[in-house]
């Protein structure tokens, strides 16, 4: 199976194709499902042909009588012509004919290839690029291309992301039924417990026990330092820092951590909160050796890398953020991440401003924004 040549495929096949490449990203709400977005939404894409929407709808063009997909190459037509649908039957009832270009009614030996892949990562797991290139039809090298260039991810990241979801809630239902953190593991498709350990070191944040328990047995070590910019308060497991605020307290980091023990910081973590310090009142540094333990949802993890990954004296807005990971509507979830972000300034959340620039919401407030800002250098 290689080649461009179409495959006819029904409406729900292509529906499925279209709400696949969604859930890689964990957006399997309403509000950020391709049926909600806006036309003016569908109109950037079309004008930028950005082929991972293609599946999410159709541009008709009625002056013209026919319908192509958002990537479709041809030239752009005039907005006032321009009219979307969200299925090619949809767009066929309204008079339409397909783009003998594009051909927005077929599914391509590509897209069928990737939507093979990504059945057969969910029903049986991760698999090798040999594999996924054997069920393909495709070489190894050249399906790899094609899945992150379509996913926007690796078939072995997508993998890796899917069955932490899946440990997520399957430690989540334990916490509620009382099952065992082993129980739970093989639930998510983990041959051994050894394995989850070693598959999401360093992304999860605490271990499968920590998480079932909701933080009960961790040690947390806090304290409210004096900064120019007002009191911080720090937290810190033997992992990493955990929590950066600013006018918050003990109890604000209990609400955090309800079932963690907190307790006062020592001077063995004194170097760690020094550096800390001078991350808040010298701005603008490499702050990417200050160990962070953080745990979030596959997406919220990418938000706040995407975050870490804006340069201190820039900024950009969430519409930006979305966009760059692949799914421009999706600005009101990253949103959603940015304010779930426990670690300010570390995890530069400050970074991100309004659309028309202005400095938009802060949870420490607009002056705590707005120093931080100008101490890093943005004009």
């Amino acid at each position: 199976m290689h080649g461009n040549e179409p495959i006819h495929i029904e409406r729900k096949a292509r529906d499925a194709f279209a709400a696949l490449l969604w859930q890689k990203l964990g957006m399997t709400n309403a509000q950020s499902s391709p049926q909600s977005l806006t036309d003016d939404q569908r109109w950037q894409i079309a004008l930028a042909k950005d082929r991972r929407y293609d599946g999410a709808f159709v541009t008709g063009v009625h002056s013209t009588g026919i319908y192509c997909r958002p990537s479709c190459p041809a030239r752009a037509p005039y907005r006032k012509n321009v009219r979307f649908y969200a299925t090619s039957a949809e767009a066929e009832a309204a008079g339409l004919r397909a783009c003998k270009r594009c051909s927005p009614n077929t599914q391509s030996a590509e897209e069928a290839c990737v939507l093979a892949a990504i059945s057969a990562i969910r029903s049986e797991g991760a698999k090798t690029l040999d594999q996924l290139a054997d069920l393909t039809g495709y070489s190894s090298t050249h399906f790899q291309r094609l899945f992150k260039r379509t996913v926007g991810l690796s078939p072995a990241a997508f993998a890796r992301a899917l069955r932490e979801e899946r440990v997520r809630k399957a430690l989540d239902g334990a916490m509620e039924s009382g099952a065992s953190v082993t129980d739970a593991l093989y639930e998510a498709g983990y041959s051994a417990p050894s394995r989850f350990y070693d598959d999401t070191k360093g992304r999860l944040g605490m271990t499968a026990s920590d998480w079932k328990n909701g933080g009960a047995g961790r040690t947390i070590h806090w304290s409210v330092i004096p900064t120019s910019v007002g009191d911080m308060l720090v937290a810190a497991t033997e992992k990493g820092v955990c929590c950066l605020s600013f006018g918050e307290g003990e109890g604000e980091l209990r609400a955090r951590f309800p079932r963690a023990g907190l307790v006062k910081a020592g001077s063995d973590f004194g170097a760690l909160f020094d550096q800390v310090i001078a991350a808040v009142e010298e701005p603008g540094g490499d702050v990417s050796a200050i160990p962070l333990d953080v745990k979030g949802t596959a997406f919220q993890q990418r938000v706040w890398d995407a975050l870490r990954e804006i340069p201190a004296g820039e900024t950009c807005s969430y519409g930006e953020i979305a966009a760059a990971l692949g799914n421009p509507k999706a600005s009101r979830a990253v949103g959603g991440a940015n304010g779930a972000n426990n670690i300010a300034v570390l995890i530069p959340c400050h970074r991100v401003v309004q659309a028309d620039g202005s400095l938009g919401g802060y949870a420490y407030g607009p002056a705590i924004k707005a120093e931080l800002l100008r101490r890093e250098g943005r004009e």
